[in-house]
C-alpha cells in the first residue's frame, strides 16, 4: 500500500477537484506497475498556516509561498527488492516529481517529500494479508479493485 499523507496550509488544495485530481495522478503511478488502485491512500491534512514551521520560522507569518510537505510509506513492494535498487529509487523519486508538477510546483508552492518503506509482514487489509506482489491472487485484488480471500499455494516458487 502506498499512504500519501499531504500536509498542507489552508488555502491550497481549497477545491473537491483539485484534491481529487491529485489524487488521481498519485495512483497512476502505483496502478500502471500492477498494483491495484485500492492500495493507493491520499489523505490532505489541511493545517492553519500558523501551525506550519520551516527552519524555525513559519512562512505565513513572512508572507513566504506556502509550504507543502508530503510522507509517502511504501509497504506493498521496497526498492530493496530488485537488483537495480538506485535505478528504481531515481526512477520512482522521477515519476513523484513529474505528478507533482502541475499541482504543487507549478502553482509556486515550496515542497518536500519523502517515501518510507514498511514491512509487508506488517500489513493487513480487511483482516487479510495481501497477495504477494504480480501473484496470480493480486492481480485478481487489482481486477476487482477490492481484496478478497486467497490461497497462498504449497509450491510457493509458482508465485
Amino acid at each position: 500500500m502506498p499512504l500519501w499523507l499531504i500536509y498542507h496550509p489552508e488555502g491550497t488544495f481549497t477545491t473537491p477537484e483539485s484534491k481529487q485530481t491529485l489524487a488521481a495522478d498519485i495512483t497512476r503511478i502505483y496502478t500502471n506497475a500492477g498494483l491495484p488502485a485500492f492500495y493507493v491512500i491520499v489523505n490532505y491534512v489541511t493545517l492553519p498556516g500558523s501551525n506550519i514551521f520551516v527552519g524555525g520560522e513559519s512562512p505565513a507569518a513572512g508572507g513566504k509561498k506556502p509550504f507543502i510537505r508530503i510522507s509517502v510509506d511504501h509497504i506493498a513492494v521496497h526498492f530493496g527488492n530488485f537488483e537495480d535498487t538506485a535505478a528504481r529509487q531515481l526512477s520512482m523519486i522521477t515519476r513523484v516529481d513529474q505528478v507533482l508538477k502541475p499541482h504543487v510546483a507549478d502553482k509556486g508552492y515550496d515542497w518536500e517529500f519523502h517515501i518510507d518503506e514498511t514491512p509487508r509482514e506488517l500489513w493487513k487489509i480487511n483482516g487479510f494479508i495481501p497477495p504477494p506482489w504480480h501473484s496470480e491472487a493480486e492481480k485478481l485484488w487489482a481486477r476487482e479493485n477490492k481484496p478478497s480471500a486467497w490461497q497462498e499455494p504449497a509450491d510457493k516458487e509458482k508465485l
